[in-house]
């Protein structure tokens, strides 16, 4: 990565005193002998300790008290949201602690909710040492750091948001019982409004979401996360 790497500081803190303490998680061994060998030629960083596993990074974890965990999100179950669970209780049981995931997956909801499960940034695995290393002390300061193709990722993510339609409350409820199935009738029973008055809101609901039919109307909804 080099100079295009992109990072967002979310406040100059200072780093704590003595080396960075790190933890790394991937479920390959010589994934975690390469981190560390690289990482403890730097003489501010610090490697505490490693795992393999969901339980193993519990563990060491909590015996460590590391500043930074690197995490990588598929860990030895094979599903990506292992890592991202992780990620979430790790920071949720440590306050204080900073996750950095360093990952082969670059997915624009993979980034996303790395972040609202509490990662502090997000790396794939190609970056080079220097931008690696760049990154822990971020983390470490409390600051985040995204490689500049994980940072665009994050940017194309609020910008859809950000032009996301705004549905209203009603819009919303009928929505959700479009998603199961209702009918007019049975919707305008449910929220006690005129099938005339529901078929205006559906009208809307789908000029709003630039779709055609109900099913579209239920799957886009579904896709922006509105239901």
């Amino acid at each position: 990565m080099s100079e295009e790497a992109a990072w967002q500081s979310g406040g100059a803190v200072s780093a704590p005193p003595g080396p960075v303490r790190i933890v790394i998680v991937d479920d390959h061994s010589i994934v975690r002998q390469g981190l560390r060998s690289l990482l403890e030629r730097e003489q501010d960083l610090e490697v505490v300790g490693e795992a393999s596993t969901a339980a193993e990074a519990v563990a060491v974890v909590g015996r460590t008290r590391p500043a930074v965990v690197l995490l990588d999100l598929k860990l030895s179950s094979g599903e990506d949201t292992e890592g991202l669970a992780l990620c979430e209780r790790l920071t949720g049981e440590h306050e204080g602690l900073g996750v950095l995931v360093l990952t082969t997956f670059l997915d624009e909801k993979l980034v996303v909710d790395a972040v609202h499960r509490g990662a502090r940034g997000y790396v794939v695995k190609d970056v080079d040492t220097t931008e690696l290393v760049r990154a822990i002390r971020a983390v470490a300061r409390k600051e985040s750091a995204f490689d500049s193709r994980s940072a665009a990722a994050m940017v194309h993510s609020m910008n859809n948001r950000s032009t996301a339609p705004e549905l209203t409350e009603r819009e919303l409820g009928v929505l959700r019982l479009m998603a199961t199935g209702s009918s007019n009738r049975h919707v305008g029973g449910q929220l006690y409004i005129s099938e005339t008055t529901v078929k205006f809101h559906v009208r809307n609901i789908m000029r709003k979401l630039d779709v055609s039919t109900r099913a579209e109307a239920v799957y886009e909804a579904s896709k922006r996360g509105l239901i």
